[in-house]
């Protein structure tokens, strides 16, 4: 999932368990430096706002599939010919022999 900082603008990719190697979790609005900021200056990030974060990153990664095109149906045509002229013959065909 790729998330974007709300803070600095920057992308950025959290551990997919959303908890960094010492511990702290992860922040899906903040950036790691912006995020330790926050964290000195005592700034709590919004759950609302963490929960639609992670839920549209969610979505967006349940939604993104490789597109598997569809088999084509086969040329089917006819094993035969057709038995009388009019199924071959155009209607132009028949104006052209009226006198």
């Amino acid at each position: 999932m790729i998330f974007h900082c709300v803070e600095c603008g920057v992308h950025y990719l959290p551990p997919e368990d959303m908890h960094y190697a010492d511990g702290q979790p992860a922040s899906p609005l903040w950036c790691a430096a912006c995020h330790a900021t926050m964290r000195e200056l005592g700034i709590t990030e919004p759950p609302a706002a963490a929960a639609v974060a992670l839920h549209a990153a969610r979505a967006a990664l349940n939604n993104w599939a490789p597109t598997v095109e569809e088999p084509t149906r086969p040329d089917v045509r006819p094993s035969r010919p057709a038995r009388t002229r009019r199924a071959s013959s155009a209607p132009g065909g028949s104006r052209s022999k009226l006198h």
